[in-house]
């Protein structure tokens, strides 16, 4: 995984109130948990850019009080009307506990069925892993080349070295969907052999 560096500013108010106050600086309120204790911190929003509006998944190095920890972004919630980030919450993580994180899917290769003159289809963007942190990749790939006309690549059938997925098995990853071109040249081949 990426690493992204982060500094932020310890918070020592916290509540509706003070929240309310950090906003309107034009901060973002934030919790690190996972540790010992949880840490009430701001960051800018320039600073977490790139961080939350990226598919990508990054080990945070974080600095708050002149402490660094090594976290995960867990969580994080927008304004409903305006899309301003209201709040983030991170994870301390460290080398022996398994963490829980949604990592990118890239397909690969060039299915059967788009050779058949299917349409492939990306149905799930991000699978969920549970492993530990040094073992997670920044994608996961799928490689569908035996895929053919109305087929699917399935949870199930997915295999990644030292995780555990944590989707349902039978959610549909990738499929190859029938075009009318598709539909009628069948078609046109089934009444041609009659």
């Amino acid at each position: 995984m990426k690493t992204f560096e982060l500094a932020g500013e310890v918070r020592s108010e916290v509540g509706k109130k003070a929240t309310k106050a950090v906003r309107s600086a034009e901060a973002i309120p934030c919790v690190l948990y996972g540790g010992k204790e949880n840490v009430h911190f701001t960051v800018t929003e320039s600073a977490v850019r790139k961080l939350v509006y990226s598919p990508d998944v990054f080990v945070v190095n974080l600095t708050v009080g002149g402490v660094t920890t090594t976290s995960i972004m867990k969580e994080l919630q927008f304004h409903p009307v305006t899309d301003k980030i209201l709040h983030l919450d991170f994870l301390e993580i460290s080398e022996t506990k398994p963490v829980v994180v949604e990592v990118p899917v890239q397909l690969l290769g060039l299915a059967e069925g788009v050779k058949a003159g299917g349409k492939l289809s990306l149905e799930t963007r991000k699978l969920k892993v549970k492993g530990l942190y040094k073992n997670i990749p920044e994608k996961i790939d799928v490689d569908v080349t035996s895929v053919g006309l109305g087929k699917t690549v399935q949870v199930g059938k997915l295999q990644v070295k030292d995780l555990e997925i944590l989707n349902n098995k039978n959610a549909v990853v990738a499929q190859v969907k029938l075009t009318r071109a598709a539909r009628g040249a069948a078609e046109a081949a089934a009444n041609a052999s009659k």
